[in-house]
């Protein structure tokens, strides 16, 4: 069964990395998973919860959505990932010779993707703190798959390191939003 699943994640792999592959892609999801590219739209949330709030909720929603970032990269980079130890598809010598590497591949292991962890984790977190503004909340989710997404593309992960990611993110955002919502 493990190996019919992991045939079918590298099937899936090879359609987004190599069957879809094109010039625009190749330009824009390398972008899409770079925390520089991110950088304005971190600072506006920021400006936007100290423009909007009291400054002690101002405070208590950057401080928690830091604290989802925190959990969901340690949980996934630190422990995860160091207990699974799969390697990268751009790495593993079985499929490596296949493997559009568009992106420097990096040395740590695949399962699960700390991009889509951490995206989804704070995607979700603001999804929930934006509630009563739905689009908001779709926009951010969007946001996520895409880094995410991109991942694959790039091939530094595996389909099932993505899917496995966004849902750990999501746990753990809703978690820490639990902790946030009887503070705040």
């Amino acid at each position: 069964m493990i190996e019919y699943i992991k045939h079918i994640d590298q099937q899936l792999f090879f359609i987004i990395n190599r069957g879809i592959a094109n010039q625009f892609f190749d330009f824009l999801l390398p972008l899409m998973r770079s925390k520089y590219f991110w950088s304005p739209l971190y600072l506006f949330l920021i400006v936007y919860f100290i423009k909007s709030n009291r400054p002690r909720k101002a405070f208590l929603t950057i401080l928690f959505l830091v604290i989802t970032f925190a959990l969901t990269d340690f949980v996934s980079a630190g422990i995860i990932k160091e207990l699974i130890q799969r390697i990268r598809p751009c790495n593993d010598p079985e499929i490596m010779g296949y493997v559009r590497s568009i992106v420097g591949c990096g040395s740590g292991y695949s399962f699960v993707s700390s991009h889509a962890t951490n995206h989804f984790g704070m995607a979700t977190f603001l999804s929930l703190y934006f509630v009563d503004k739905r689009w908001v909340g779709i926009s951010f989710k969007i946001w996520a798959a895409v880094i995410s997404f991109s991942q694959v593309y790039v091939g530094v992960h595996y389909p099932l390191d993505v899917l496995c990611g966004m849902i750990l993110g999501i746990a753990i955002a809703h978690l820490t939003f639990y902790f946030y919502r009887n503070i705040a």
